[in-house]
């Protein structure tokens, strides 16, 4: 890290011709358990990876925040306006934009900064750059304006809104919580606008078992549509039983309305609402077996919860495609760990990546077969960032 930060101060003094003031570092995160459960009020367990957006920030004196970002360019915001914009959707800026606008919100006054950054975090891959991206923002924001005032949920949640308003997609909150928290967290989202987590002390490696993640060479940020469709489609049947979202009513009650569901919202949406319902239930079973140390009921229930994800949810593959590359990664996978492990669509889904967990005595076998088809280095071995989104001064 040493090492990344002189590369990243290099670049920072050629470009602005001045000294960055500030370090932040923000990690991706990967989904443990609660496949597409956070967006309805529902329980995900979810942890920080030891890959990360780096940066170095600094006061510039201007009306503008400047940032270069290694390898995609650069963007200049202006703070003059903070409103969002409907042709900065889905952009670099549009994030900038949004983390200074709540932060003008909360009455700490937006001042001009430069910033430079580069991403461990692949865009796409399932590890959610995006939001490593906005509590990388948040941080930087949150030393500068704000003196470290905001706590991690509160920038959280300010991220989660900033990509939902701003940058245009519908996600929950598991994502920043996950990135901002640090380490393994079972989160309850029930409460609206509320984070509950509990940190689960528990480790991998001790229990024998590698964390990889397989980017199968399919980019799932160009299927947003079909990743704003899970919640639009479980929403729709919470809707038709008179609420809002899916943790608002029973498993029975969605049961007993099949008939009217299936013809009003397909059978699509009725599967995946009673994925739902089976997730929350995979969920608690996991959190129970990493408390305890059950790896191997842990194991047993993320094979069921992978079933789930692939048959009801049907977030593996993209209605009919041909290309289908996370279902073909997940069974070459289970052909490679033949019974051990575990393996399940990672994230949001649609392409990006599949995760692991593999025998450790296993994982070079694995990460060969793996990217023998899809790529050398498609599999990465992740362990746990145990900090979180965090700044420092320099």
């Amino acid at each position: 890290m040493a090492d990344a930060l002189n590369d990243l101060k290099v670049v920072f003094v050629k470009h602005f011709e001045t000294m960055p003031t500030v370090e932040v570092v923000s990690p991706g995160r990967t989904e443990i358990a609660g496949n597409h459960t956070d967006h309805e009020g529902g329980h995900v367990i979810a942890a920080a990876v030891d890959r990360a957006v780096e940066g170095l920030a600094g006061p510039n004196g201007l009306q503008q925040i400047r940032l270069v970002s290694l390898g995609f360019g650069e963007v200049d915001v202006s703070l003059d306006d903070l409103a969002p914009k409907d042709d900065e959707r889905a952009t670099t800026a549009a994030l900038v934009r949004g983390m200074a606008a709540l932060f003008a919100e909360r009455r700490y006054e937006p001042a001009g900064f430069d910033m430079v950054c580069k991403s461990a975090v692949l865009g796409g891959s399932g590890l959610s750059s995006s939001a490593a991206f906005e509590l990388e923002l948040g941080q930087a924001m949150n030393a500068l304006w704000a003196g470290g005032a905001l706590p991690a949920d509160e920038l959280a949640m300010m991220a989660q809104r900033c990509e939902r308003e701003w940058f245009g997609k519908p996600c929950g909150l598991m994502d920043q919580a996950a990135v901002a928290l640090g380490g393994i967290q079972h989160m309850d989202f029930s409460r609206p606008g509320v984070l509950a987590a509990d940190a689960l002390d528990f480790d991998f490696a001790e229990a024998g078992y590698a964390i990889c993640i397989v980017a199968v060479g399919a980019d799932h940020a160009a299927n947003t549509a079909d990743y704003a469709a899970v919640p639009a489609e479980m929403q729709a049947v919470a809707a038709e039983l008179g609420a809002t979202i899916l943790s608002e009513v029973s498993e029975a009650d969605v049961i007993a309305a099949l008939p009217r569901i299936r013809e009003k919202l397909g059978d699509r949406a009725a599967l995946r609402a009673l994925h739902y319902f089976r997730e929350e239930r995979l969920v608690a079973g996991r959190a129970e077996a990493l408390r305890t140390g059950d790896i191997d009921r842990f194991l047993e229930l993320t094979r069921l919860s992978g079933a789930s994800s692939a048959m009801l949810l049907q977030n593996v593959s993209v209605g009919g495609a041909s290309d289908q590359p996370s279902m073909l990664a997940i069974a070459l996978a289970e052909e490679l760990l033949d019974g051990a492990g575990a393996v399940r669509v990672h994230g949001g889904g649609f392409g990006g990546t599949i995760q692991a967990f593999v025998p450790l005595k296993q994982v070079n076998l694995f990460s060969a077969g793996m990217d023998a088809v899809f790529g050398e280095g498609a599999c990465g071995v992740y362990g746990v960032d145990h900090k979180g989104a965090r700044y420092s001064w320099l």
